[in-house]
């Protein structure tokens, strides 16, 4: 067996966790010079996670973190939602679900029988009568049968802000902003609606 100048314990996973120990500084340093000129990133006011872009880059590696950990996005779609036998992933978008709280950033799943959302970062909750608190991922699922009709929306204001709305047959709406590749997944969408 030829060696290729590796050394024994230099592996593509270990190589890949050392490069990704060195991005996080890199990226911190690079959003600290962007805030100084705040008026650049105006126009991502709806994809941030929280008051500092800091956070938001945070979890954007976190969510890269947990894509490389599970070694795909179909591979947290099936762990995340206990996904049926023959059904299939369709589309995964990066997006913020619109709550009453504010917006919070996840994935979004349109597979062949439901539309699913699952939160970049967990949430804390505690309970008003033992003061436990629990840390979990929000979590949304929509049978594709119960969506009664899939709309686009923009913002008046700033047009390049779009939603996507979905509405359920007892009229609950759901809120979509902030989705990569907009047009395709609500293409997307609206066929896996029709064909359910």
């Amino acid at each position: 067996m030829k060696r290729t100048g590796l050394a024994i314990d230099d592996t593509p996973s270990s190589t890949t966790y050392q490069q990704l120990q060195r991005t996080p500084k890199r990226l911190l340093q690079t959003t600290s010079q962007l805030q100084q000129n705040k008026s650049c990133l105006t126009h991502f006011a709806l994809l941030r996670l929280g008051p500092k872009i800091t956070e938001t880059v945070r979890g954007k590696l976190s969510l890269g973190m947990r894509i490389l950990q599970h070694g795909s996005v179909e591979k947290i779609f099936r762990r995340v939602f206990n996904v049926k036998e023959g059904e299939v992933l369709l589309k995964a978008s990066q997006c913020n679900l619109f709550t009453t709280s504010g917006p919070i950033a996840g994935l979004l799943f349109i597979s062949t029988d439901r539309v699913a959302f699952c939160s970049d970062r967990t949430i804390k909750f505690t309970s008003s009568t033992t003061a436990d608190s629990i840390r979990f991922h929000y979590k949304v699922v929509i049978p594709l049968k119960k969506i009664t009709r899939a709309n686009q929306s923009e913002n008046m204001k700033k047009p390049s802000q779009k939603y996507l709305q979905l509405v359920t047959t007892d009229d609950f709406e759901f809120w979509f902003m902030g989705v990569l590749n907009y047009n395709k997944t609500f293409k997307c969408l609206q066929q896996a609606i029709i064909q359910a």
